[in-house]
């Protein structure tokens, strides 16, 4: 992997992760996508748009809410529901 000079991945290293299917770099991407920095936002938006054509049918959708109203109960109990239906799903 290839680091900038502050110790960041570069996008070709988040895209290329993904794509081989690297947990650790994936869960890395999903950290920079979800970031409320502005100095993430760049990167992470390059990242989406590179991986958007390798992407088949799938579906990207966004869950919010307040703290404490049931957001990861929500989604482990659709995902399930997903896998148990024969879908793929990425966290």
């Amino acid at each position: 992997m290839q680091t900038t000079a502050n110790n960041s991945w570069t996008i070709e290293d988040y895209v290329a992760g993904v794509l081989a299917g690297d947990h650790a770099i994936l869960s890395r991407a999903i950290t920079l996508i979800e970031s409320q920095s502005p100095a993430h936002e760049h990167n992470a938006q390059e990242v989406l748009q590179r991986l958007l054509s390798h992407t088949g049918k799938a579906r990207r959708i966004g869950i919010t809410g307040v703290p404490g109203v049931g957001k990861s109960t929500f989604i482990e109990a659709f995902g399930c529901h997903l896998i148990n239906q024969g879908h793929s799903v990425a966290s």
